[in-house]
């Protein structure tokens, strides 16, 4: 840094541009807010297919029933790695806000809305997009007619894969209940058995029992034979 002088004496002072170009001030924060890691609640299933669509829903409270517009975003078909289900995932543009989170059923059919090739409607039993579980009538729209055959395949796969996965509970279902009718004849054929082998090996001191029984009913019978016999006794007695 040069000092120059000017016309009155004042001294003018250079500053060096390199040295004020790299000054970088670091302020330390004043609250440190630590790392929130959010769940998307899809940790444990894997996507099926993903697409761009426009969704709608039937709605029965306007008279006369219309069609609403419900969102636009991706929507997705997930499979769960354990449960081996499939659920439809649809999330709007910008606030990824849930417009349809139902699981796939075998029962669920997806027909062509008026003639489209872009559009399928289907009717869903439990949708819980408004945090709400109630049916829908739904109609999903697509870009063009590939992206709408697309999703259909992969529906119909999705179906099988769920309708695959309740035969095989059913009949695991029906085999415990068999095997655990089957267990419960074993126990009362086992405990008839042990019945008649208690009834066929009386105890000794059933037999104790008895001879004291008979012994007893003897002589009440005695007793009451005399009582016949001289009737004035119990008068003479109860004088």
């Amino acid at each position: 840094m040069a000092d120059n002088k000017g016309d009155h004496g004042v001294v003018i002072e250079n500053h060096d541009d390199s040295t004020s170009s790299e000054h970088d001030p670091h302020f330390e924060p004043i609250i440190t807010l630590p790392e929130v890691t959010l769940s998307t609640l899809e940790e444990e299933e894997t996507e099926m297919i993903k697409l761009r669509a426009k969704l709608f829903r039937y709605d029965t409270t306007e008279s006369p029933p219309e069609w609403k517009e419900r969102g636009t975003g991706d929507v997705k078909l997930l499979r769960h790695l354990k449960k081996n289900c499939v659920r439809v995932v649809m999330r709007r543009d910008k606030t990824l806000k849930i417009c349809a989170n139902h699981y796939v059923t075998p029962w669920m059919e997806l027909k062509p809305n008026c003639g489209s090739d872009r559009a399928w409607v289907y009717s869903v039993p439990a949708d819980f997009a408004d945090e709400e579980v109630r049916p829908e009538l739904l109609a999903i729209k697509f870009a063009n007619p590939e992206n709408a055959r697309k999703w259909k395949d992969k529906f119909e796969e999705a179906r099988l894969i769920v309708e695959t996965q309740c035969e095989l509970y059913n009949k695991d279902s029906l085999s415990t209940t068999v095997d655990n009718e089957e267990e419960e004849e074993d126990d009362e054929d086992d405990a008839d058995e042990s019945g008649l082998v208690e009834d066929a090996e009386p105890k000794s001191g059933d037999n104790t029992q008895s001879d004291e029984t008979n012994k007893l009913t003897s002589d009440l019978e005695k007793l009451k034979v005399d009582e016949e016999k001289d009737p004035d006794n119990v008068n003479t007695t109860a004088d």
